[in-house]
């Protein structure tokens, strides 16, 4: 299966009753900063405080009963682990999430309010991956992968679905998400692409974690090693059926080095009053970063969440 713009259509009707339709946001002064016109999508007002609730409401609601009667679990280091719980309980279904011990407390916190049940290990792939095969075999949940699930690409491209509509009277040139394990800027990109083929869909990624932009401009898959960024929510490797719609529907892929990803943090704090993580700045550092490439045009940015550990803030 690869997903379509039907597939997303489907899973706005499925998730309607279950997260927010985000706003709009703008500020003349960040306009003048960057000389261009910007539109921020504001994923960091939605449900968990972060885009993962639509994928993972679409992934759950989407499970038959016979696979929903065992319950979910996936690992995750912290957006998606709390949207998957928030869901869950929705259904009324258990929800086991394995978490890295580095992850953020905000986040642990935010899981544990939600009431998935935590199991921790050691802050490498393999360990997520190994905790998670051993508690399936123990209970035999339905895996909701982070970003490597059809299911969950489609819920986040209703991020994309949503802009179409809401920026409809005047569409933006340019669209531009964050990207990790890529399922923001995949689904995304189906939607925009579909309906706005003219406008242009990119990746924004910091330099300290970039195997995105590495594997798109290679042409092939190359794994994340040594992350080195503040960026807690892209520190993951692209999954496969991301890259694949990448590669198929996104123009180009872009870095910012944590300098200016802090810069931007602050800019959207102080001219915009809103309160994001260092990955949701990640998209306008890089319009900072390359202003000649944004001069003049029309912009939406997506602010992929809004959840950090206050006592920890990267200035």
């Amino acid at each position: 299966m690869t997903v379509t713009l039907d597939d997303i259509r489907i899973a706005a009707e499925r998730i309607l009753p279950h997260v927010h339709r985000t706003p709009i946001l703008s500020s003349a002064q960040l306009d003048a900063i960057a000389g261009c016109e910007l539109h921020f999508k504001g994923e960091h007002l939605q449900k968990v405080g972060a885009f993962k609730a639509r994928g993972a409401h679409n992934a759950v609601f989407a499970l038959s009963e016979e696979q929903a009667r065992l319950g979910v679990a996936t690992h995750s280091s912290g957006n998606h682990a709390a949207a998957l719980a928030l869901a869950a309980k929705r259904r009324g279904i258990s929800a086991d999430i394995v978490m890295p011990s580095n992850a953020p407390q905000a986040k642990v916190d935010a899981v544990k309010g939600y009431g998935g049940h935590i199991h921790f290990c050691e802050p490498t792939l393999e360990a997520r991956e190994t905790t998670l095969a051993a508690v399936r075999a123990e209970g035999g949940q339905t895996e909701i992968h982070p970003y490597d699930n059809d299911q969950v690409i489609a819920g986040q491209g209703t991020t994309g679905l949503e802009i179409t509509e809401q920026l409809a009277q005047t569409p933006p040139d340019v669209v531009i998400t964050p990207v990790g394990g890529g399922g923001l800027l995949a689904g995304t990109a189906v939607a925009i692409k579909s309906l706005w083929p003219q406008c242009q869909v990119l990746g924004a990624e910091p330099s300290g974690a970039d195997d995105a932009q590495r594997s798109f401009r290679a042409g092939r898959l190359i794994e994340q090693t040594g992350p080195d960024t503040v960026c807690d929510g892209l520190l993951t490797s692209l999954g496969v059926r991301n890259f694949a719609l990448i590669q198929q529907h996104v123009d180009d892929i872009l870095c910012a080095d944590d300098s200016t990803i802090i810069e931007a943090m602050q800019l959207i704090w102080s001219r915009l009053k809103q309160v994001v993580e260092p990955s949701a700045a990640v998209p306008l550092a890089c319009v900072l970063a390359h202003p000649e490439r944004f001069a003049g045009k029309r912009v939406a940015i997506v602010f992929s969440g809004g959840n950090l550990d206050l006592a920890k803030l990267p200035w």
